[in-house]
């Protein structure tokens, strides 16, 4: 069989590890293809036409109607972990094999990922090396930051992501913590001194929120207006799993009254955003470009599954961490 693979939408895939490509191009022809991240249905399967492998990003959506009329697909493996942007039942009915990077290759990197841009905009690190640059050293007494130390840290959504950033903000800042997940560990939380909590108290009480949920309609703006009315003053919020968790105007008006003092979020609703996008060079908001996986480390761990969920289909060995159900 000829082997046509497409890697959609991803600016790492093989960029800081070529000898993936390498791999890939052994057993067909490789070609990257960039769509909107709108992009669905009957567009995308034009757009894919030709391929049967796909190696995909976070966008764009592979929906029923892609499935429908793209039936000649044997693998899409996604270049990351979750599978929000495919509808697995289409695919299944389409005889096409979904694949995603198992969970424990990004959690280090996307934890310390949601922890190091809480830190810089709590610390206001960025918009001080701004000011070095520009030699407005005397302005250092504008950037007085908050710390971590004794806070509480509430934590909505608490899996494979979650549970890290718990380790690492309770061991380093001896914070208090507290979970809102509908599976809870126990053993895990009684480790780490973790309070399970509903959503209402958890943002009634914490000074920091980390948002680590899967994207799903019971998750989809679950900091919303309501929530945001329940909060403190000064709350800080940092988000590198998906935007569409915040209702992002209700979020702005929670800026701009004092309700949260600063948004570090690495995840925006379309990637890459309107230049427009009110988040940016909003004062108290850092974006980051949807980095939280990228380190060497994780980078090369999700290369290797791809390239390695082509090679089983090729030899004929049983998926990986497919989903089936």
């Amino acid at each position: 069989m000829e082997y046509r693979i497409a890697i959609v939408n991803s600016s790492s895939f093989g960029k800081r590890f070529p000898e993936h490509i390498e791999r890939l191009r052994k057993i067909g022809t490789v070609e990257r293809v960039r769509v909107s991240g709108e992009a669905h249905g009957a567009e995308l399967a034009h757009a894919l036409e030709g391929f049967n492998v796909v190696i995909a990003s976070v966008t764009p959506f592979f929906d029923a109607e892609f499935f429908a009329a793209k039936r000649d697909l044997l693998l899409l493996s996604r270049h990351g972990i979750g599978f929000n942007n495919v509808d697995i039942d289409a695919a299944k009915a389409a005889g096409t094999l979904v694949t995603t990077v198992e969970p424990e290759v990004e959690r280090d990197s996307v934890a310390e990922g949601a922890v190091a841009i809480l830190m810089d905009c709590m610390r206001h690190v960025s918009d001080s090396h701004v000011a070095a640059n520009e030699g407005r050293w005397a302005e250092r007494a504008s950037f007085v930051g908050n710390g971590l130390s004794g806070k509480t840290l509430g934590v909505i959504g608490c899996g494979n992501i979650g549970t890290r950033v718990v380790e690492i903000l309770k061991r380093g800042f001896d914070m208090d913590v507290m979970v809102c997940d509908p599976v809870r560990r126990p053993e895990w939380a009684n480790e780490f001194g973790v309070d399970y909590v509903d959503l209402d108290t958890l943002v009634s009480k914490a000074d920091v929120i980390s948002l680590n949920a899967d994207l799903n309609p019971t998750s989809f703006h679950i900091l919303g207006k309501e929530q945001f009315s329940k909060m403190r003053k000064g709350v800080y919020v940092t988000d590198d799993a998906r935007a569409d968790l915040i209702d992002q105007e209700a979020m702005l008006a929670a800026l701009d009254d004092g309700t949260v003092a600063g948004l570090a979020i690495d995840v925006m609703h379309d990637e890459p955003p309107e230049p427009t996008d009110p988040y940016f060079n909003h004062p108290k908001v850092l974006v980051t470009t949807h980095i939280a996986a990228y380190t060497e480390e994780c980078l090369h761990g999700m290369g290797e599954k791809c390239v390695g969920d082509v090679e089983r289909l090729v030899d004929g060995k049983p998926p990986v961490n497919a989903k089936t159900e």
